[in-house]
Parts: C-alpha cells; structure tokens; sequence
C-alpha cells in the first residue's frame, strides 16, 4: 500500500465514524419518549440525554419548532424541581406545571 491510499482509508474511516456519531444523536432522538419520559427515568438520565428529552418534549408541544437553548435551559431546571418534588415516579414531565416558573402566572 502506498501513502495515499492508506490516507485516503483513514480519511474515509473518519468520516464514516463522524457520520455514526452524528446518527446516533438523531437515533437517540427517534427512540426518546420527550413528554411522556416519566419521573423515574428523567432522573436517572444523564445531563445530555435529560437535555435531548426536555427539547424532544418542547418540540412536541410546540408542534415540531426547535427550542432555543436557554428554554431548554429554564424547562430542565423546572421539570428537575418537580420531578423531585413528585409523590408518584410515573409522572410524566408533560405534565410539569411550569407556569409560574417559566412565565408569570
């Protein structure tokens, strides 16, 4: 093999990798439940996924418009003080009443 051809596959598996990764995030999106996400399984969410499931819930009730980051921002932190604050684990973070919150009451 020739310097070329071994830079040519490396360049090439490095964009295949990218590609994967990138699709993955967009897998992660397609399988997550956003709004019906109950309490029990946000909280043990990572940071990142907790954010992909708070902008997919968003998304969907803002009927598909993306979120900027600072509502995801402010919808996180109120879906993280009322699951906390949740008698019942099943709840699921659609049902977080942010008003009051996010906006005044």
């Amino acid at each position: 093999m020739n310097l070329s051809t071994v830079t040519t596959a490396a360049v090439a598996g490095l964009a295949a990798a990218a590609l994967f990764a990138a699709g993955c995030d967009e897998a992660e999106k397609a399988v997550n439940k956003g709004g019906e996400t109950p309490c029990s399984e946000f909280t043990k969410q990572d940071k990142e996924k907790q954010r992909t499931t708070v902008a997919k819930f968003l998304e969907q009730e803002q009927g598909g418009d993306v979120p900027n980051d600072q509502t995801v921002d402010r919808s996180l932190t109120a879906i993280e003080l009322m699951c906390s604050a949740q008698a019942n684990p099943d709840t699921p973070i659609n049902k977080a009443d942010l008003t009051g919150i996010l906006v005044p009451k």
